[in-house]
């Protein structure tokens, strides 16, 4: 009604009167009325609460969705239903826009004066890559700072300084969950990957669950809830629908969850519906639901460098200066000390008389096990270094997850074999790939999403590789492509090979730019 009131009919109208702005219009027939119910957040919650099915949410009249990107129809869907529950999940695969959705969201609720800060906690790797990257394109005007520092007092700081939204790293989350309750004012909590809380006994659980009251808004994030078990649904739901659940993870385990030996559980046929119950309210859109994406979406992951791979980057960085002293250097040189400064990204350098300098990449790994958590559907790795490879398989072995590598060594007949295996069976989930080995001619469809272990050498070999699994047949109708990049001359590859830059000239605009920044002491 002129865009300010919903108009609907009930059989029961006298319920409506506990919304105070509402108006009953009178019976348009026998035993049926119309009541008419202003246009705003409270009342249309209310309303939502009284049992009225798809009740639109304001923001989808107010709102003008700020930031350089246009919001996709499943977006401002997702963010409309965010605003009608103040606690909810969000199940959208991955690369469909869930951070933007919820940010657009969190900035109505400021705007209508429900929230005043929100605490973002995600794994590390996006804190900068993904969520401060995505306020600067969309909710600009809105302060911003990630709360991450070796010293838990820094972090303290970011908190005492008054930012609308703070991120954090859902371990670091102890450091400063006191500062956060006694500073009172944040009322959203954003958890992003939110499988880091489906076990109630740790303390990340603990944490995050006291902070977390029936006054706050509190919005989980996961494109791939309970994957595992459908006992991991029970961390979830008790944090956001606690009624939800029994009170006891046992009770919750009997109830999804049947003995068939000593040490042998398995999912009860009703394991199923039972978590779909549990963990509501819940919105999920996948992939291939959302027809305005564009078929291929590429994210970030930034994992530290280890100590050990600072300390050779400096010196391979301070050996450039000694090099070079005022000289020209050759393409071809530039070529070998870049090749080299990725190798030390990567987790292992290669010497001039082939051996090879193993170093510690723990953080690269853990963030690809979370690449691997937030996907249902099977995963292509691209490492363009041989001993990369081996590290990344032995990983997978370890974690218990299917794969095959397939590298130079890899006879032709077996590498049909393998492919075959990917594409009509259900293992192996994950195939570790040396670009070169791969990057023409094969179908991978089996995959929807591309993980670059590091950056590859040509834009060619790049789109080959993506071209893998974003071709016809594709299973999830479009495909995530993952950057994994720690150091800068990884982010300055990746960059180029976006935009499609590939010159014989771009290594060394590449050694001069990271030679720039040695001399300034980065």
């Amino acid at each position: 009604m002129d865009n300010k009131a919903l108009v609907f009919r009930t059989k029961y109208p006298d319920k409506y009167e506990v919304i105070p702005r509402s108006k009953y219009l009178g019976e348009v027939k026998k035993g049926v009325h119309e009541v008419a119910v202003y246009w705003g957040l409270d009342e249309v919650r209310v309303l939502k609460n009284l049992g009225v099915r798809d009740v639109p949410s304001p923001i989808l009249r107010d709102y003008n969705w700020p930031g350089k990107y246009k919001p996709f129809n499943h977006q401002r869907e997702t963010a409309a239903f965010l605003t009608m529950n103040k606690q909810a999940f969000v199940f959208s695969e991955p690369g469909t826009g869930k951070t933007l959705a919820a940010l657009w969201a969190a900035d109505y609720l400021m705007k209508q004066g429900k929230v005043r800060r929100c605490l973002i906690l995600c794994p590390l790797s996006i804190m900068h890559a993904a969520w401060l990257a995505d306020i600067s394109k969309s909710v600009v005007h809105r302060t911003a700072a990630v709360a991450y520092h070796s010293k838990g007092e820094r972090r303290k700081e970011v908190i005492s300084k008054g930012y609308e939204f703070v991120i954090c790293n859902y371990d670091g989350l102890p450091l400063i969950a006191e500062t956060i309750a006694k500073d009172g004012r944040f009322d959203l909590i954003i958890g992003d990957e939110a499988n880091a809380w489906k076990n109630v006994s740790t303390n990340r659980w603990k944490v995050l669950n006291k902070l977390i009251t029936p006054q706050t808004y509190a919005w989980l994030m996961t494109g791939t809830p309970a994957a595992q078990s459908p006992e991991d649904a029970y961390g979830l739901a008790k944090l956001i629908n606690p009624n939800g659940v029994p009170r006891f993870s046992s009770a919750w385990k009997d109830k999804v969850m049947r003995q068939v030996t000593k040490f042998r559980w398995v999912a009860k046929d009703t394991a199923h519906s039972d978590v779909h119950t549990a963990l509501q309210p819940a919105i999920r859109f996948t992939k291939a639901q959302c027809l305005d994406l564009p078929p291929v979406i590429t994210t970030v992951r930034e994992p530290e460098l280890t100590p050990q791979q600072v300390k050779y980057y400096r010196m391979l960085k301070d050996q450039m200066l000694v090099q070079t002293a005022g000289e020209t250097i050759s393409a071809i040189n530039a070529a070998a000390i870049v090749n080299k400064l990725l190798q030390i990204s990567a987790g292992a350098a290669y010497t001039d008389t082939s051996e090879v300098v193993e170093f510690n990449c723990a953080p690269r790994l853990r963030v690809l096990s979370e690449i691997l958590d937030e996907t249902d559907k099977k995963v292509l790795i691209f490492a363009p270094y041989r001993h990369s490879i081996d590290t990344i398989g032995a990983y997978l072995d370890k974690e218990g997850i299917s794969n095959r590598k397939i590298h130079g060594d890899v006879s032709a007949s077996k590498r049909t074999m393998i492919f075959s295996e990917f594409q009509t069976t259900d293992t192996p989930r994950v195939l570790i790939i040396q670009p070169q080995a791969a990057s023409h001619g094969v179908t991978l469809t089996a995959a929807d999403t591309v993980v670059f272990w590091g950056p590859v050498m040509s834009v060619e070999t790049y789109l080959q590789c993506i071209a893998r699994a974003d071709r016809v047949g594709q299973v999830g109708a479009k495909v995530t492509v993952v950057h994994i990049q720690a150091s800068d001359i990884e982010r300055r590859m990746f960059k180029q090979l976006s935009t499609r830059v590939d010159s014989h000239d771009l290594f060394v605009q590449l050694y001069n730019e990271t030679l720039a920044e040695t001399k300034i002491g980065v």
